[in-house]
């Protein structure tokens, strides 16, 4: 009864699960090398997240994954026009095999300078194509300072997130 978060390295994976499993941010520079897990209670739910490192040679373990999951969380850096093409390339071929998995997509790093707004982020992911039958939502978060609290973008995430989980259960 996983959540499966992917994304590119340097997307802000870890970043992300840190906050919401603290409430805080702290901003994470390594990379994760392998594989990462939280788990985050809440009120209604135990939800334990999975990350699997975003880089070239981790990205063959995204699929093995897939089909033990409840959701995936998708992360894309915002600002990193160059790279969205491929974020795109590997969403698609990964959601194509599963039809009613539930999708996150969360835009981060809406905070700097260049960052693609949500309407831009839908269109270079081309999340339209991605077909109605299945759950998908869209959010632009960001990780601010550190050691401050979450933004409401990213208590948003966490919420959708564990009403998801629990639908799907």
């Amino acid at each position: 009864k996983q959540i499966l978060v992917l994304g590119l390295d340097g997307a802000g994976k870890t970043s992300i699960l840190h906050s919401l499993a603290t409430n805080h941010v702290k901003r994470s520079m390594a990379p994760t090398e392998g594989f990462n897990a939280i788990c985050i209670n809440t009120e209604e739910s135990q939800m334990e997240f999975l990350e699997i490192g975003g880089s070239e040679p981790l990205r063959s373990y995204w699929k093995m994954y897939l089909p033990k999951v409840l959701l995936l969380v998708y992360v894309v850096d915002s600002a990193d026009h160059a790279r969205l093409p491929v974020a795109k390339q590997l969403l698609h071929q990964l959601i194509q095999s599963n039809s009613t998995l539930p999708v996150v997509v969360l835009a981060n790093k809406q905070d700097l300078e260049g960052a693609y707004c949500i309407t831009d982020i839908h269109d270079a992911l081309a999340l339209s194509d991605i077909g109605d039958e299945r759950k998908m939502f869209l959010i632009g978060t960001h990780v601010a300072e550190d050691g401050s609290e979450i933004s409401s973008s990213m208590q948003d995430a966490k919420e959708l997130i564990g009403q998801l989980v629990l639908e799907t259960q």
